[in-house]
């Protein structure tokens, strides 16, 4: 039995990604106002989706990954370079490392995929947590469904 309250995972059945919606549902729709036909994409069919549930099956937290052909709009066409993107984690969850372990997992699935670098575009409150993971800030500010963020980098 794992002596954390939270498991990460790859999202591989429809539950999982039903799972993962629900959060970036929860969270972006309706704590942050992004409207709802905007947060899901065409990206999501071909996105590597990550979930954290706690061990009785709660979905606490979920991200993306975009990869090859699909990252090239987001990393300025280079396809070593992944997106990780949708990074969600619910209220209850937040300060138990949920986000971190997310991201770690996501950049796990990128070296496996052989990229040498991930890029997202951060919120700008959420920068500091990005930096203390290793990203970089690029580029100017830009709004993005009105929510002021940044481009940042970690090279793997």
């Amino acid at each position: 039995m794992s002596t954390r309250a939270y498991v990460v995972r790859v999202a591989e059945d429809p539950a999982d990604q039903e799972a993962c919606f629900a959060v970036r549902k929860e969270v972006f729709v309706g704590e942050q106002g992004v409207p709802e036909d905007i947060e899901y994409d065409a990206y999501d069919a071909v996105a590597l989706h990550v979930l954290a549930v706690r061990e009785d099956g709660v979905p606490l937290g979920t991200g993306r990954l975009l990869f090859g052909e699909a990252a090239a709009g987001k990393t300025g066409g280079d396809e070593s370079v992944g997106s990780l993107g949708r990074l969600a984690v619910t209220q209850a969850a937040r300060g138990l490392g949920v986000g971190a372990a997310l991201v770690r997992a996501i950049e796990d699935a990128a070296r496996g995929r052989g990229l040498a670098a991930v890029d997202l575009h951060a919120q700008t409150h959420a920068l500091g947590f990005y930096e203390r993971l290793g990203y970089v800030a690029y580029g100017p500010e830009f709004p993005d469904a009105g929510i002021a963020h940044r481009a940042m980098r970690r090279v793997l």
